[in-house]
């Protein structure tokens, strides 16, 4: 049975029968998670083998967890700085910041792995302008060719752990300050600025993206409506001029700056109409209710394709077995070399079972 288009949430650290029920919706193709489903590795490890357990082919299970202030999960997990760190590194050394980048990448994906999670969305491709807080230290570097080379160095890291990346938040949010959670943020540059600056990294990256996440941001010289639900944006843009092949995403419908295309079961249609491959519905239980009822959609084969993109390429290292594997040990000691170059900083090895 072919998964559907839209990606949901569940309420606490374990399903009740609401959350088997919406799970098992057609409609539904993807789980995300958020810090309150989870308690310890133990307790996500078993949440995740009832999320696959519950359809076939399995749903796969998602989580933003990119590094830094926006990392969901802590204990048995290895703290990884703010992307950031990793573009001041870059101003020391060169190398030593791409070697970080890709040892953060493998040290996120493999960890996500190893107790069932199956896509994380990162990295975070926005330039850091200084103008946006809500991405702030999320931000590699303010250089687009920066962004570029760590971004792929990330995306290279995630891949040897056997894990898809989705590359956000095209064309790019570093220069909104609105906060898109709580309001609509508007970027007036002209097309030719944006795609010359905040969206070349998508260019650049090619390939190596497997997903994009647009903003929930107005680009009014391009099209009055959030680049998320612009065909313009989408398809004229992304995918024609920059040749991306993969799996679009809709950022959450149930932020402020979503609501310029209307109510939620509004916004996951218009979405989808301008491109979306997968629409997220995240912290409202009945709003995701409410689109799963309303939504007026079927498979196509180029979804179908898409879609396969994200499904883990290699199994999974069992986090009693991670800590002692070489390409994780000398992960760790890549990424920590690195960040010693800025003083007081230390990352440790995970928590899990062996350390």
């Amino acid at each position: 049975m072919t998964r559907g288009p839209v990606v949901v949430d569940i309420g606490g650290t374990e399903l009740d029968a609401t959350d088997r029920q919406r799970l098992r919706h057609p409609l539904v193709g993807m789980v995300i998670l958020f810090t309150r489903n989870f308690s310890t590795p133990e307790q996500l490890t078993a949440l995740c083998a009832q999320i696959h357990a519950l359809r076939d082919p399995p749903l796969l299970i998602a989580v933003d967890h990119e590094g830094g202030r926006v990392q969901r999960f802590r204990q048995g997990f290895t703290p990884v700085p703010p992307m950031a760190a990793l573009g001041r590194i870059w101003e020391r050394d060169v190398l030593s910041a791409c070697r970080a980048a890709l040892a953060a990448g493998f040290v996120l994906g493999a960890e996500l792995r190893a107790y069932g999670v199956d896509l994380t969305f990162a990295p975070v491709l926005d330039l850091d302008w200084g103008r946006s807080a809500v991405i702030g230290d999320r931000a590699l570097h303010a250089d687009e060719r920066v962004v570029t080379l760590l971004g792929n160095q990330i995306c290279f890291g995630l891949a040897l752990a056997g894990m898809s990346n989705c590359g956000k938040h095209f064309p790019g949010h570093g220069w909104a300050a609105a906060d898109s959670h709580v309001d609509v943020p508007v970027d007036e540059r002209p097309l030719e600025q944006v795609l010359r600056a905040d969206a070349a990294p998508y260019r650049w990256l090619g390939a190596a993206l497997d997903a994009v996440m647009p903003a929930h941001v107005v680009y009014p010289q391009v099209d009055p409506l959030p680049a998320g639900f612009s065909s313009r944006w989408i398809q004229d843009i992304l995918r024609r001029r920059l040749g991306f092949a993969g799996v679009v995403f809709s950022d959450d419908l149930c932020m402020k700056g979503a609501r310029v295309a209307g109510n939620v079961p509004q916004a996951a249609q218009a979405a989808l109409a301008a491109g979306c491959d997968f629409v997220l519905v995240c912290n409202q239980a009945q709003e995701a209710d409410r689109v799963l009822h309303e939504l007026r959609w079927s498979a196509s084969a180029k979804f179908v394709e898409r879609q396969a993109r994200l499904a883990p390429r290699t199994g999974a290292v069992p986090a009693q077995s991670l800590v002692h594997t070489a390409r994780y040990r000398k992960a760790l000691d890549d990424l920590q070399e690195a960040l010693d170059l800025e003083a007081g900083t230390v990352v440790t090895p995970s928590g899990h079972a062996g350390v």
